[in-house]
């Protein structure tokens, strides 16, 4: 697997929405396959979800939200996975969530702090082609970078970065 990380110049970081929105087309243009951006701060996923509507004046990207499959309840958990199954299935290039759908094949954008082996860990079947790695500028987010990187290393993934 192709894994690359993307460190953020402070600029960037600022304007980290418009540097998903651009990664993501990029993306788009060069694959046929799905991408997911993986989010766990729920500001930034709604945030993200605004700005792919409306990436520029005349274009969007399409998308579509996971639902969040911890706020299942025991009485709706039947309905929320057929709906989570119907959304892997989706047709929409981009998926937002927190979590990797079931057989999900195509390429990551990791905006969390784990590795993205911990998400395939308790995901069915799952494996992603390519990941997409953010590093901040900020101290922690250098570590955690290094930390992804070096579990990325001794699992033998194909290694590259940017600064930007």
């Amino acid at each position: 697997m192709k894994i690359s990380f993307y460190v953020l110049s402070e600029n960037k970081a600022q304007e980290i929405l418009g540097f998903i929105c651009q990664l993501t087309q990029t993306a788009l243009n060069k694959s046929t396959q799905s991408l997911l951006i993986l989010i766990e701060d729920e500001a930034l996923l709604s945030s993200l979800d605004e700005a792919l509507w409306a990436q520029d004046s005349t274009s969007f990207i399409p998308h579509q939200r996971l639902l969040d499959a911890s706020k299942d309840t025991d009485l709706d958990t039947d309905l929320d996975t057929a709906n989570t199954d119907k959304q892997s299935q989706s047709l929409a290039p981009v998926l937002l969530g927190s979590y990797m759908p079931a057989d999900f094949k195509g390429i990551v954008l990791n905006t969390t702090i784990h590795p993205i082996n911990s998400f395939m860990a308790v995901t069915y079947n799952a494996k992603p082609t390519r990941v997409l790695e953010l590093i901040k500028p900020d101290a922690t987010s250098v570590q955690e970078g290094r930390n992804k990187y070096k579990a990325y290393q001794q699992l033998g993934y194909e290694l590259t970065h940017f600064k930007v």
